[in-house]
């Protein structure tokens, strides 16, 4: 298999490189869309940032953030001073990058800085604990980190043996200030196309995280296929919405898409749903993008909010319901528009807007992609009959240094562990998920973390955790909980184990229903039965 648009490597540091699959197990590859035919030596942040500058809109507004606004000029200078900051402190084309904050304009000048240099970003969710950023670090050996200042907490517990630079603060150690005084060269690494730009991670349902690599063209190609032909966003778009930026629905989003055509994100570093409403009426937001958890929740106050700016409500991260689909419509007058992406293929592949929209279908193959429904011998079925999604196109899984590859990909595809059908007209439609992910509220959430946080407690015997259906999170975490010898079960001490998964994972993954048991249901070798549970 070879890569027809692989240019000459930046990376001085070969990580990456040195821990792709085994070339049989990556998944097929192609660029056939005229707009997919990227040059070989290609930077992301330089088409994104430079790039827009240079066709004369500097001065258009790029960031509206908590701390603070950027025209696309503001934003290039600063990052163009971060960058030569990174390379005072050592920082090699192809070192891992780690960002960690909330959603604000210095996480993407950190972020677009990281990529300038050729290093590999690596960007967390802020919620996460000591114990989870260790997992992460084991996995993406970082040489730096930056840190906002006031999610330190957690970071300085970790095992990272690296240099950590803050920012958002006044110190005389802070990233703003170090910039402001950096000597090295701010010139962008001539990056080939190819060279991993960041790893993301996603939860196995193992627990254990996995970190999936993709490549400068790839950030390109979500903003050329999904957004291109979906969102269909023009500069004068005011971007928003909730997914972290960890998140590739939030980064693409929030991120890639603006600034592909040179519009405006506005950034949210609280995203729940009454904060949304109002930086849709404050901000006159147009494109928005957040979970149907989110849209539900709206939906009692959107009668007293100024919504009428929007054009575009993009959904992902859960199964969207047609009730949820219908009952935005009716009070917006706005087609919710669906969509399934994956970590591993970076953004979303199956999508439809406008005209081709249909309620309770996730939609058409997004053009750039194709998709077919396969049995378990990867056979395609018939139209109208469940089985495995599979995908490819210009983006793929390629974990690092990850064994279950094989499980993700396999004869070329990419199976992404959703259960679809597909009718005669192409139109997919969602049925379950093929694993024991636990997907809440845009969050996938992985059983065995829960359970191993809860075991920590000594009141804690045995425990499985469980996603059950829920009307406004699509699911919730469950546990079914045996009590240690000599230990009551009662109300205060189900809130005590919740608060202890709280205290040490992040909180979205607490259990919101506790339920205590004499015993969990078993084979006759021992072996825990969750289909019962989840019945």
């Amino acid at each position: 298999m070879t890569d027809r648009f692989a240019g000459v490597s930046a990376h001085a540091d070969t990580f990456t490189a040195d821990r792709l699959p085994p070339r049989e197990q990556w998944p097929e590859f192609f660029w056939e869309l005229p707009q997919l035919q990227y040059p070989s030596q290609l930077n992301a942040s330089v088409e994104l940032l430079d790039q827009t500058v240079s066709a004369g809109r500097g001065d258009h507004t790029a960031v509206v953030a908590d701390d603070g606004t950027w025209t696309y000029q503001e934003l290039l200078d600063d990052v163009q001073a971060v960058a030569a900051l990174l390379r005072d402190v050592g920082v090699e084309p192809g070192n891992r990058v780690l960002l960690r904050g909330p959603n604000n304009g210095r996480l993407v000048v950190c972020w677009l800085a990281a990529l300038r240099v050729g290093g590999v970003v690596v960007t967390t969710i802020p919620m996460l604990r000591t114990s989870e950023l260790d997992a992460l670090l084991e996995i993406a050996q970082p040489s730096v980190a930056l840190v906002d200042h006031r999610f330190c907490e957690d970071w300085s517990a970790t095992s990272f043996a690296g240099l950590t630079i803050t920012y958002g603060d006044a110190s005389p150690e802070s990233m703003e200030v170090r910039a402001r005084a950096a000597t090295s060269s701010a010139e962008p690494t001539e990056t080939a196309a190819s060279d991993t730009a960041l790893l993301a991670f996603t939860s196995g349902t193992t627990g254990r995280p996995k970190a999936t690599m993709h490549a400068h063209r790839d950030i390109l190609a979500i903003a050329d296929t999904f957004s291109a032909h979906v969102v269909k966003p023009d500069p004068d778009d005011v971007f928003s919405g909730s997914p972290p930026l960890a998140f590739t629905f939030g980064l693409g989003g929030l991120v890639v898409f603006p600034m592909r055509v040179g519009a405006t994100t506005v950034l949210l570093e609280a995203g729940a749903p009454p904060k949304v409403l109002d930086a849709i009426e404050k901000h006159r937001i147009t494109c928005l993008f957040t979970a149907p958890t989110a849209y539900r929740a709206m939906l009692p106050a959107i009668a007293d909010a100024d919504v009428s700016s929007l054009r575009r409500c993009i959904s992902a991260g859960e199964t969207l319901p047609a009730a949820t689909w219908q009952s935005w419509f009716d009070a917006t007058g706005i087609a919710l528009i669906d969509g399934i992406g994956a970590t591993e293929m970076l953004h979303i592949f199956i999508s439809a807007s406008d005209g081709d929209i249909r309620p309770g279908y996730t939609g058409k193959v997004v053009p750039g992609y194709r998709a077919q429904i396969v049995d378990e011998d990867m056979q395609p079925v018939e139209p109208g009959t469940p089985g495995r999604l599979a995908v490819q196109g210009p983006t793929g899984c390629r974990y690092l240094n990850d064994e279950r590859q094989a499980n993700y990909v396999q004869e070329g595809w990419n199976l992404t562990g959703d259960v679809y059908v597909m009718d005669e007209d192409g139109y997919f439609q969602y049925v379950a998920r093929a694993d024991d992910m636990i997907v809440s509220s845009g969050y996938n959430i992985a059983a065995p973390e829960v359970e191993n946080a809860l075991l920590t407690h000594h009141a804690v015997a045995e425990v499985a955790v469980v996603g059950t259906p829920d009307e406004d999170r699509g699911m919730v975490v469950t546990a079914y909980v045996v009590p240690a010898a000599e230990i009551s079960p009662t109300d205060d001490l189900r809130r005590e184990l919740q608060d202890h998964v709280k205290a040490n994972i992040a909180p979205y993954k607490y259990p919101r229903i506790l339920e205590f048991v004499e015993a969990l249901p078993k084979t006759a070798t021992g072996k825990l039965q969750r289909f019962r549970l989840r019945n």
